[in-house]
């Protein structure tokens, strides 16, 4: 998988959270996962078509997804991950994603996204015939999200 694939999530990713939470995540060490792999108890997953193929998921805890989702909702506090912070957290992947294919597509790489599915419960597991390439970001407070790119090719 290429390098000038992976770098526009990460850049993606960052400007967004910076963006919509005020956080500013710094990242980890990026590592290539092995298939089956177990995800948080809450992904986002957007599909990728184009000159690139592939899936994204976007995954964290139920509580880190509470917590995106109060800010994103002005402060409301969120006891619950209900309708209104499932659509939240599904329009925050949207979002990264969707910077992500502006990003590629000034670099002369065309990509359509789908619409984002938010997947929860406890121990999902993924597995899948493709290369994952896993960005994880720290958000402090012991907070992380994984966002895991699988590219065919």
């Amino acid at each position: 998988m290429k390098v000038d694939y992976i770098n526009p999530f990460i850049e993606a990713s960052q400007q967004v959270f910076q963006m919509v939470t005020g956080i500013k995540p710094s990242l980890k060490k990026v590592y290539l996962k092995k298939s089956p792999y177990a995800s948080d108890s809450v992904a986002v997953l957007v599909g990728l078509t184009g000159k690139i193929r592939g899936q994204v998921i976007i995954s964290l805890s139920t509580e880190t997804a509470k917590l995106i989702a109060s800010i994103m909702m002005g402060g409301m506090p969120v006891d619950s991950f209900d309708d209104m912070a499932k659509s939240a957290i599904s329009e925050l992947g949207n979002m990264i994603i969707g910077n992500t294919a502006t990003i590629l597509s000034t670099r002369g790489i065309s990509v359509e996204i789908t619409p984002p599915s938010l997947l929860m419960g406890d121990n999902i597991v993924v597995s899948q015939k493709m290369n994952t390439i896993c960005v994880p970001l720290d958000l402090g407070d012991s907070r992380s999200i994984d966002i895991d790119v699988s590219i065919e090719g």
